[in-house]
């Protein structure tokens, strides 16, 4: 069942004016449950944070979510490998599915940090130009809703690719006879992404040709691999973009934020006779899908 737990980790950081302060105040998303100390993580129903907080105050809207201040799923102290980060993933139940475990331990978060940032820490880090990579349970959540339409040989769309990661983690689910797109209005985060991408196990794959990364308004999609079994988008619109739901494969899903102040995270499914069905999956928080100019202006 869709929570109304608030999370956090967008690949943008650019906040509102009326929302930034000097802390940063951080809530676990809803799968964060551990059972013991010294862990702690608390789930707080968005009537809650909204009931709690004066929006005209001084706050941090930082990542993709309006968040407390509180311990994160963990203190990032004790992980300092790949393999550790998807460990703990998957013992507080983000990581649910063999196949997203072994995709995100072949795919190392640390060749798409960039140097000076701890790579496995459960937040998100910046990567330049307004914007970040995603706190690793939000690629972890992502994946795991998307995991049934990235099967191999399907075709998959990464809207806001940044730099590289969940793209990579596409191509390495959907394999050589499928294809994975990422599309990034900022030219020199396309440039520095394909360079991760050849340091990584998916480097024969964009080599091939099944995985590419493309300068372009994601809110056009991508035609020319078009329809798509799974497509990402990184930033929330107000509506779900008509071209997205245009190029979604009867029997296809997308996973979007939706909405302006208040967001949620939809789960958008196309039947096989071209119906659209959304669902919320969790409230979340990212700054608006836009163009390459306003996102720089930030």
């Amino acid at each position: 069942m869709p929570s109304s737990g608030l999370a956090f980790g967008c690949r943008y950081c650019a906040p509102l004016n009326q929302l930034i302060h000097s802390r940063i105040l951080q809530l676990n998303c809803r799968y964060h449950r551990p059972r013991a100390p010294p862990l702690i993580a608390t789930v707080v129903s968005l009537s809650t944070v909204r009931n709690s907080f004066d929006l005209s105050s001084n706050s941090l809207l930082t990542g993709n979510s309006l968040i407390l201040r509180m311990e994160r799923l963990w203190s990032g102290s004790g992980v300092d490998r790949n393999k550790g980060m998807v460990e703990q993933l998957k013992t507080y139940g983000i990581i649910q599915s063999e196949k997203v475990e072994e995709v995100m331990e072949s795919i190392d978060r640390a060749l798409f940090v960039p140097s000076g940032n701890p790579p496995y820490l459960d937040s998100p880090m910046p990567i330049g130009y307004n914007a970040t990579i995603s706190a690793p349970h939000m690629h972890a959540t992502c994946l795991q809703l998307l995991e049934d339409n990235l099967q191999p040989g399907m075709h998959a769309l990464d809207v806001g690719s940044g730099t590289g990661y969940l793209t990579a983690c596409f191509a390495l689910m959907v394999g050589p006879q499928g294809r994975a797109v990422g599309v990034e209005h900022i030219p020199e985060l396309v440039a520095s992404s394909i360079q991760n991408l050849e340091k990584s196990s998916v480097a024969s794959l964009l080599k091939e040709g099944s995985l590419s990364v493309y300068v372009g308004d994601g809110r056009l999609g991508w035609p020319e691999f078009a329809p798509y079994d799974a497509i990402h988008v990184g930033a929330a619109a107000p509506e779900i973009p008509q071209p997205l739901l245009d190029q979604l494969k009867p029997g296809g899903r997308m996973v979007i934020p939706v909405g302006n102040i208040f967001q949620d995270l939809k789960v958008v499914d196309k039947k096989l006779d071209g119906s659209i069905s959304v669902r919320s999956e969790t409230s979340v928080r990212y700054v608006p899908l836009t163009s390459r100019a306003a996102q720089m202006q930030d």
